[in-house]
């Protein structure tokens, strides 16, 4: 055809103006990764910042600490405060010893003192009195030291327990987690991460974070963090803020602080600090309440103790309790958590499930002892 397309004619102009536009997009292209990226090193510098610590050596596995003997004397309480009524029996029941005190103050008080022959009369009764002393200066003494179990309660310095993870979503997955306690004075950090799939090319990574001060009662958040990022996906971050009476949510809106109330990351080491307190909570068929607060609401987790079952670790068999929450009101979306706590591990959890579905979890078991800082 006389009138169709020539073909483009190559000038030294042309060239060099294709040049600079292939150049253009190669850099445009290039921007765009650099922003993606540097978009998500913004929101990992937003968290927290992470203290650096240096793990020396392995958590011993041994039992309980002493601190685990205050329920007993708690049960060795009430026997005591009947001890009262039964010393005064016994002084009754020794006319032998009785009488002959008495003959002694009573020869001396009356050619000393006539006017004390009221005393005279009533020493007997003093007599019962000081039968009766030692079980009142015996019964207070013990109490304090019941009733206050958490003033025993040293809080451990800084350590790291690492897991091998299992579980399904959308298929089997594999990979690897850790949950670290950091405490500095009166200050704590809680980290857990969660790793699916190979280090190098991770399908999916979740860090949660929390930070606060450590009190009487346990651990008081300030502000939980967690940071989500799946392959192929945009990262997702939501934080909640808490303040002196009230919880800032994910979405801002403000709720009520109740008392007590632990996030996400936190209630791993609040549990066991519950638990090294007072042990006697961690029997079977007991239960501990704890007020959770989540990104978008606030929740009473009720745990039930349903078992105490062995785990079979890389370092050997070790006995642990089965925590089993019991929520109302669950919806599909909302996740549970699962506790197997290790008394020979200082109460801490040597393995975590955290379900969404019976299709979706994973399933963290311990894999090596736990691991301390150098001490202070």
């Amino acid at each position: 055809m006389a009138g169709g397309l020539k073909p483009m004619r190559w000038t030294p102009w042309s060239r060099l103006i294709w040049c600079v536009l292939a150049v253009v997009a190669l850099h445009a292209l290039i921007g765009r990764s650099v922003a993606e990226h540097m978009a998500e090193f913004g929101d990992v510098s937003a968290m927290p910042q992470r203290v650096e610590v240096a793990y020396v050596r392995d958590m011993d596995v041994v039992a309980p600490p002493a601190v685990a003997a205050l329920p007993s004397a708690r049960a060795a309480a009430p026997p005591r405060a009947k001890r009262a009524p039964a010393a005064a029996s016994p002084a009754a029941s020794q006319p032998a010893i009785s009488p002959a005190p008495p003959p002694e103050p009573v020869a001396i008080a009356e050619p000393v003192k006539p006017e004390t022959a009221p005393v005279v009369e009533a020493t007997p009764a003093a007599n019962e009195v000081v039968a009766e002393a030692p079980p009142e200066v015996v019964t207070p003494s013990p109490a304090p030291e019941a009733a206050s179990p958490a003033s025993n309660f040293v809080w451990p310095g800084p350590t790291r327990l690492s897991y091998v993870l299992t579980g399904n979503y959308r298929g089997e997955i594999n990979g690897k987690a850790q949950v670290e306690w950091v405490r500095t004075g009166s200050r704590y950090q809680v980290y857990l991460d969660v790793m699916v799939g190979l280090p190098v090319a991770p399908l999916i990574t979740r860090r949660m974070s929390s930070e606060g001060n450590i009190t009487p009662e346990g651990l008081v958040p300030e502000r939980f963090e967690e940071d989500t990022k799946i392959m192929f996906r945009d990262r997702r971050r939501v934080g909640v803020r808490f303040e002196a009476d009230t919880i800032v949510m994910a979405n801002g809106e403000r709720q009520p602080r109740p008392s007590g109330v632990q996030d996400s990351a936190s209630q791993f080491v609040q549990l066991s600090y519950l638990f090294s307190v007072n042990p006697a909570l961690l029997t079977v068929g007991g239960t501990v309440k704890v007020p959770l607060a989540l990104a978008r609401k606030i929740d009473t987790w009720t745990y039930d103790v349903v078992a105490q079952e062995p785990l079979f670790t890389p370092f050997g068999e070790i006995d642990s309790y089965h925590l089993k929450p019991r929520r109302v009101g669950q919806t599909s979306n909302d996740l549970t958590a699962e506790i197997w706590i290790a008394p020979s591990l200082q109460y801490l959890p040597a393995r975590i499930r955290i379900r969404q579905d019976a299709d979706t979890f994973i399933d963290m078991l311990i894999e090596r002892k736990p691991q301390l800082a150098a001490a202070n």
